[in-house]
């Protein structure tokens, strides 16, 4: 198990929601499904399985900020 930091989450056409990481060690990105979407019919798009980065290509908005 590797740390990573957050980079942003987004809603695909299908209705899943994949976050995007980085991970601290290699700098490398890894992007996730977080939650598959009721009616997604893609069997890859399973929840926190990772995506192949051809797949996972979307704007992803930014992390919210905190509040102090």
């Amino acid at each position: 198990m590797s740390l990573v930091r957050l980079l942003g989450f987004s809603t695909l056409a299908c209705g899943c929601v994949i976050g995007r990481y980085r991970e601290v060690a290699t700098d490398r990105e890894i992007t996730y499904v977080e939650e598959k979407g009721v009616t997604c019919t893609v069997h890859g798009h399973r929840r926190n399985h990772t995506l192949p980065r051809s797949a996972a290509v979307v704007r992803l908005a930014p992390p919210a900020a905190r509040a102090s």
